[in-house]
């Protein structure tokens, strides 16, 4: 019913080497370049890549493990939630950045001397 399970390996494997770098080094501190100008949600944006990285072991492992039917429906359920979750956490980042942005320190005026 759940197919190869090697197929479920490899999406496991390389979803593990490209997208869990990036929310992991964001949350130590880095930040990547083209998201410079937008660090006032950098946790809630990590958390997000988190969320959507946690599908691919939400779904996967249940078909690797040839679970029955109505485990894998329930975490792929779950799977939703986590997808769900991710583009709430994106949009609270969003906004946290546009806040961020317009309650920029205005420059002080020069003397004109």
């Amino acid at each position: 019913m759940n197919g190869n399970p090697l197929y479920h390996w490899i999406g496991l494997a390389v979803s593990t080497a490209l997208m869990l770098p990036v929310p992991v080094g964001m949350l130590a501190g880095w930040t990547p370049p083209w998201m410079r100008k937008r660090r006032a949600g950098m946790r809630l944006r990590a958390y997000g890549f988190l969320c959507f990285y946690a599908l691919t072991p939400v779904n996967s492992i249940p078909r690797i493990a040839d679970a029955p039917f109505e485990t894998v429906m329930a975490c792929m359920y779950v799977g939703f939630a986590f997808g769900a979750a991710g583009a709430v956490l994106f949009l609270l980042a969003e906004r946290k950045d546009s806040r961020a942005q317009a309650a920029r320190p205005v420059e002080p005026m020069r003397s004109q001397h």
